[in-house]
C-alpha cells in the first residue's frame, strides 16, 4: 500500500483519484486550504491535510511520508491571470520543492493539452491559463524528480468509460473526469510512464493498454 498525496484535494478530479485510491487500499491524502471541505474527503475515505499553496503554509510538512505526489490543482475557469500565475504555476513548484526536501520522487501532475502550444493569440483568460500550465511543466521536467505530465482535453461529468486515447499529440477533446482519475492510478503503478508527458482524450483503447504503449 502507498500513500499519495493530491494537491487540489477537494477538486472533483482529486476526489475522484482518492477515492479510486482508498477504495483499493491506498492512503489518499488530499491536500486542502479549506477546513470545511474536510469532512467531504473523510467521506470519500481520502484523508484531508490542511494546505495552502498560495499562501505560506508548510507544504513539505503536507506531503512527509508519501510514496508520491501529484498536483491537481488549478484556479479554475472564473480566476483571473494572476491567479493562474499563482495557483496552476507557483502551486506546482512548491510542490516540487516539498517533494524534493522530503525525499518524495514520484510526480504526477495534471496540465492541458495544447499547454505545448502556448500561443500569443490566444485569448487572453485562455492564454494565461497555458502559459502557466506550460511553465509548470517545464519546472516538473527540469525538476530532478521521476515526473509524468498528464494533458487531459476538456474535463466533462460524464461516467467513466474506461476507454481513452493516450499519445504525445492529439487533437482537442473531451474526457470524463472519472477516466483521468483512473488513467493518473494507472500512470502511479506504472513505471514506464516515469519521464513522460501525453495528451489524454476520449478514445476507444482500454485504459491499461493506453497506458502501456505510452
Amino acid at each position: 500500500m502507498s500513500t499519495i498525496a493530491i494537491a487540489g484535494g477537494h477538486g472533483k478530479l482529486a476526489m475522484l483519484r482518492g477515492g479510486l485510491l482508498a477504495t483499493r487500499g491506498d492512503t489518499a491524502r488530499g491536500l486542502i486550504r479549506k477546513p470545511e471541505q474536510a469532512d467531504d474527503l473523510r467521506a470519500a475515505g481520502i484523508e484531508p491535510m490542511l494546505c495552502d499553496l498560495e499562501g505560506d503554509g508548510n507544504v513539505a510538512a503536507a506531503v512527509r511520508g508519501a510514496d508520491a505526489v501529484v498536483f491537481a490543482a488549478g484556479a479554475g475557469p472564473g480566476s483571473g491571470d494572476a491567479r493562474k500565475r499563482t495557483v496552476d504555476l507557483g502551486g506546482a513548484v512548491k510542490l516540487i520543492e516539498a517533494a524534493r526536501a522530503e525525499g518524495v520522487s514520484r510526480y504526477l501532475i495534471v496540465s492541458s493539452i495544447n499547454a505545448d502550444k502556448v500561443s500569443e493569440h490566444a485569448s487572453e483568460g485562455f492564454g494565461a491559463y497555458l502559459r502557466a500550465k506550460f511553465e509548470a511543466d517545464e519546472a516538473v521536467r527540469a525538476s530532478g524528480l521521476d515526473w509524468t505530465i498528464v494533458r487531459p482535453g476538456r474535463l466533462t461529468d460524464e461516467p467513466g468509460t474506461g476507454l481513452v486515447a493516450a499519445s504525445m499529440k492529439l487533437d482537442y477533446g473531451e474526457i470524463p473526469r472519472a477516466d483521468v482519475a483512473a488513467v493518473l492510478v494507472a500512470c502511479l503503478d506504472d513505471p514506464g510512464t516515469i519521464g513522460k508527458s501525453f495528451d489524454l482524450v476520449a478514445g476507444n483503447t482500454p485504459i491499461p493498454e493506453a497506458i502501456a504503449a505510452i
